[in-house]
């Protein structure tokens, strides 16, 4: 049986983590998260400064081509290496991380669905629409404890590129989604309607 992909698109800190984490934690078994942020371009020939000046939001910032080979292969049941993204020297490390094929991936992301090579690899698209102000203030509070990241410097990128790019390509990119999870991840009962319906599909693509 081919592996059953899941997508989990939305915006900036809007949640896609934590839902992507209880839908696992939910089905259990053999399933894998995959991060759209690992695959950032990496730009060593910039200095830090340039680097942090960069459009992290557009989807010209990912490498969808190997991010897109990557599924490919696992749907073939093929093991592959994930890039590491370092967020505070905005570069790729020397690390990778061996992933073996699994019965269900996750795949989350802010631009996930922007590409429509990439959006029709997945099995079934969730959108974490979750408002613009709590999703700002997440976001400034994981910059700063996980990424050292100074409190006017998350501002200017907000409004700089976050902002801009997510009424461009992310909001847009809604209208893809099988199913549009409001409140982001304490929508419990949404979750739940979730899991059932994966399980159900597993459960059908078995019988076949």
């Amino acid at each position: 049986m081919k592996p059953f992909l899941i997508g989990i698109a939305g915006g900036t800190a809007s949640g896609k983590t934590t839902i992507a984490n209880s839908i696992a934690r939910a089905i259990k078994g053999n399933i894998i998260i995959i991060k759209q942020d690992n695959y950032y371009h990496s730009y060593p020939e910039k200095t830090l400064e340039e680097r942090a000046r960069l459009n992290f939001d557009h989807p010209h910032a990912f490498d969808t081509e190997l991010l897109i080979s990557h599924l490919k292969q696992l749907k073939e049941n093929q093991a592959i290496q994930i890039p590491v993204f370092d967020y505070i020297t905005h570069l790729r490390s020397d690390t990778k991380i061996d992933i073996q094929p699994a019965k269900v991936i996750i795949l989350e992301g802010i631009l996930i669905f922007e590409n429509k090579e990439l959006r029709d690899l997945l099995d079934i698209r969730i959108f974490v629409d979750t408002d613009a102000d709590l999703r700002i203030l997440r976001r400034m509070e994981r910059d700063i404890k996980e990424r050292a990241r100074s409190f006017s410097s998350i501002l200017e990128q907000y409004r700089n590129t976050v902002r801009p790019m997510h009424l461009e390509f992310v909001e847009p990119s809604k209208r893809f989604a099988d199913i549009i999870i409001p409140v982001g991840a304490h929508n419990s009962v949404a979750i739940d309607m979730i899991v059932r319906s994966i399980k159900q599909k597993l459960s059908i693509r078995e019988e076949d």
